[in-house]
């Protein structure tokens, strides 16, 4: 496995961060400092292809750390603390990762490479061989795999997968190094495994609260303006609501308090206003209006916290798959 010596302690952590996953990295990145929270914006953004080896050696060596800390027993303390930070399913399933890597994988070598180049290297093996091969990687990148085979091979392939209990240690070893003499000619020697970049880079700001949100971008802006400006033309932002569909519209509106809206409408005119307008029924429109009426002049600042709390709503319920959002630029969806 590769070091970490070469990483400055910044790149570890933007590492484990990336690793961590989008929302638990977005609460962290929120306990930071201003200086931090742009030290770590800006290694995120250039880490776009790192060594899988290492990646996973930055994880190791976090593990490792937390054991040392905590003495004898440490791995029930890790997982308390995982628990804690992250969620119950979260946390084993990091621990399960840490776990797999520490014992050692068969067919370790595929891990992280292309899906593509897998179903190359799998091309005319045995059903069964495949099957072997696809339930011990993860189901995510077994997913991308079986995706790429000829249909009826899928179907095989499923089918054996389901049925298969346990094999053989011997069997999986051998299977693993005839693999692994072939992979040598069909996978890159250097498989570059994609971690970070512009869009992961989004998605961890896009969880983030109003605050971290305004640091984490201004930070940039200071450091690199067009990665800031590519970073902002990606993001949800409160006017992005017209590219929402009428259901979906109405699904957020039902989330959000009726002052928080009408505060995040303020000075708001045209096509936001009105497709808001037309999704909400007319007694929730009526006590909208009069909710502006009421509050007079609001200060940019709470407006602003109004709409990112919108914005909120939209991104949660598009995280949990209840709503869509179609970007501009996107291709329609047909029924």
């Amino acid at each position: 496995m590769a070091g970490t010596g070469m990483l400055s302690g910044t790149q570890k952590a933007a590492l484990l961060l990336i690793q961590l996953g989008r929302e638990p990295a977005a609460r962290i990145m929120a306990q930071l400092d201003e200086a931090e929270i742009e030290e770590l914006t800006a290694e995120i953004a250039r880490l776009e292809r790192v060594d899988p080896a290492t990646a996973q050696a930055v994880l190791d060596e976090f593990y490792q750390e937390s054991l040392g800390a905590v003495g004898h027993g440490g791995i029930g303390f890790a997982q308390q603390v995982l628990e804690a930070s992250l969620g119950r399913d979260r946390a084993q399933s990091v621990l399960e990762r840490l776990a797999t890597s520490l014992a050692g994988q068969p067919f370790e070598f595929l891990q992280y490479a292309d899906a593509r180049q897998v179903v190359s290297l799998l091309a005319g093996e045995h059903p069964q061989t495949i099957a072997l091969v696809l339930a011990h990687l993860r189901p995510d990148h077994a997913s991308a795999i079986i995706t790429g085979l000829p249909p009826a091979v899928a179907g095989d392939v499923a089918h054996r997968i389901a049925l298969m209990e346990r094999a053989a240690p011997d069997v999986v070893a051998v299977v693993a190094e005839n693999l692994q003499r072939k992979a040598s000619a069909v996978l890159s020697t250097q498989e570059m495994a994609a971690v970070g970049g512009v869009q992961p880079l989004v998605e961890i700001i896009n969880r983030t609260d109003p605050t971290t949100e305004k640091l984490i971008l201004e930070g940039l802006e200071q450091r690199d303006s067009s990665l800031a400006e590519e970073v902002r033309s990606r993001m949800f932002v409160f006017a992005d609501i017209v590219l929402l569909e009428e259901r979906a519209i109405q699904l957020v509106l039902r989330q959000v308090e009726t002052n928080v809206l009408a505060t995040a409408l303020k000075g708001v005119e045209g096509e936001v206003r009105d497709k808001i307008m037309r999704n909400l029924s007319e007694r929730a429109r009526e006590n909208l209006l009069e909710e502006m009426d009421l509050l007079g002049p609001v200060r940019l600042s709470m407006v602003e916290d109004a709409r990112a709390s919108v914005v909120q709503v939209i991104r949660r319920l598009e995280e949990s798959g209840q709503i869509v959002i179609r970007r501009e630029g996107e291709d329609e969806y047909v029924a």
